[in-house]
């Protein structure tokens, strides 16, 4: 069987790779990342990354180890190689030269209820104190909590509705009472400073036009931890984490 022609330009491929997430429903920061990868491979070999032979595969490898790449940031080199020689390129025979790292996994840093309700006192505003309650309370990934919809909401059935969430899958979060209230109070604040619209972002950025973005809700965290003098490293992502401690 004949295999197709690829086209050999870096433009072209960088293209028809993105077109291969696309399809594939890759979210945004995944396509950013798998970019990244396959530019720092390219970057190695001086040349198009499809022109890439198996033996050179391996030595890109033998090289992050040498420089001490950590084994997650190895393995995520792995997935995104992978993807590209198997999908993008029609060429699996390059795959088999990358071999994903074994380590020791950590268990994740979490807040004790006394810590999480410390560091929620210690916000500036009540914008940031209700969008950390949200990823605490309902359990939500930091890009979620930033692509939240005034609509999102449904205080009928008390849920959070999570669109294209990890994986690019929609599913619904728990709502509890004493959320609802504290998102209500932001609702009522944020109309009133003119940031808030019945359709737009339940958490806007500097304007109502674009969302709070996901490295200030982890200054908000960091900062707020350093006020509440909280010596774990935090982010917005241990929220998530102590929110799976408790049920």
């Amino acid at each position: 069987m004949t295999k197709p022609v690829l086209p050999s330009s870096p433009t072209d491929l960088r293209q028809r790779m993105i077109e291969d997430m696309n399809v594939r429903g890759f979210c945004a920061k995944t396509q950013h990342d798998y970019l990244r990868i396959v530019s720092r491979f390219a970057v190695f070999l001086g040349r198009s990354p499809g022109s890439a032979t198996a033996e050179e595969v391996r030595q890109f490898q033998v090289e992050q180890r040498e420089a001490g790449m950590p084994p997650p940031a190895m393995n995520s080199h792995v997935a995104a190689l992978r993807f590209f020689f198997t999908t993008t390129l029609d060429r699996p025979e390059l795959s088999c030269k990358l071999v994903r790292v074994s380590y020791p996994r950590r268990l994740p840093m979490v807040l004790s209820p006394d810590e999480v309700a410390r560091l929620l006192a210690a916000t500036t505003c009540l914008k940031h104190r209700a969008a950390l309650s949200v990823a605490y309370g309902a359990g939500l990934r930091v890009a979620e909590v930033a692509a939240l919809k005034v609509t999102d909401i449904d205080s009928q059935r008390m849920l959070i509705r999570v669109e294209r969430g990890k994986g690019g899958r929609d599913r619904n979060a728990m709502l509890s009472p004493d959320l609802l209230s504290l998102l209500r109070d932001w609702w009522k604040e944020g109309r009133r400073q003119g940031v808030m619209q019945a359709d737009g972002w339940l958490f806007p950025g500097q304007t109502h036009a674009k969302p709070i973005s996901t490295r200030q809700l982890s200054r908000v965290v960091e900062e707020a931890a350093k006020a509440a003098q909280i010596s774990k490293h935090v982010s917005p992502h241990t929220l998530r984490h102590s929110f799976a401690t408790l049920v």
